[in-house]
């Protein structure tokens, strides 16, 4: 595995547990304007980092 090819996966480690944070802070109302729900967020954190 190269340097580069683990750095990558390192960064998009951290982007999803970056938009996990982000997420969770968010109100139960707030996730429904968004159309997402708390069992969502990992679903959905997973997707916006490319995991």
């Amino acid at each position: 595995m190269s340097f580069k090819s683990i750095t990558e996966k390192v960064s998009a480690w951290r982007r999803y547990r970056a938009a996990v944070r982000e997420l969770e802070q968010l109100s139960d109302r707030e996730l429904h304007d968004l159309g997402i729900t708390r069992y969502d967020i990992e679903i959905v954190a997973r997707q916006s980092a490319g995991l």
